[in-house]
């Protein structure tokens, strides 16, 4: 008889990086704001916390990073992958679409990231408030006369080791 396989929790953190800030703006501030600093993202999977900015995928214990706890903690279902294969995969998304030089503030960042891997475990993707909103910003004359200043600024979450699956780090 052939055993279940097991089941594991996946999450999203998602931090306000404005701490409160962002909530006393003007809408169009807002939006610039939160493009610029607004929300990170990241996936808590086998009992760590991993996420992307310019410095490549980095993991941690959940809530490891110097952005202290989530705001928000969404529950993405569960997961059948194991943690090897899943190690295995984000190796793979390091050495190809997730190196650190990808990294685009509005196309390639931490968001996209969360919901790619989002979907390899659960096949769900995260809420498009959170992936909406850098298109909607460009499409603005605010957003396009800032772009080229915005596409400028690498952003690398505080704490977490870089992941590397040669090195020992989940």
């Amino acid at each position: 008889m052939e055993e279940p396989l097991a089941l594991h929790p996946v999450k999203l953190y998602v931090y306000d990086l404005s701490k409160g800030m962002a909530r006393r703006l003007s809408p169009l501030m807002l939006a610039f704001f939160f493009v610029l600093c607004g929300r990170h993202t990241s996936i808590i999977v086998h009992k760590d916390e991993f996420f992307y900015g310019s410095g490549g995928i980095s993991s941690c214990a959940p809530g490891g990073t110097l952005l202290g706890p989530p705001d928000t903690v969404v529950d993405l279902g569960n997961t059948e992958v194991t943690e090897e294969i899943f190690l295995e995969y984000l190796s793979s998304l390091g050495e190809s679409m997730f190196r650190g030089e990808s990294y685009n503030l509005f196309e390639h960042n931490c968001n996209t990231f969360s919901n790619e891997v989002a979907q390899f475990l659960t096949g769900k993707k995260i809420p498009s408030y959170i992936t909406d909103l850098p298109s909607e910003v460009l499409a603005t004359p605010f957003g396009q006369a800032l772009r080229p200043l915005l596409d400028s600024i690498q952003i690398q979450p505080p704490g977490g080791n870089t992941f590397s699956r040669h090195n020992g780090q989940s």
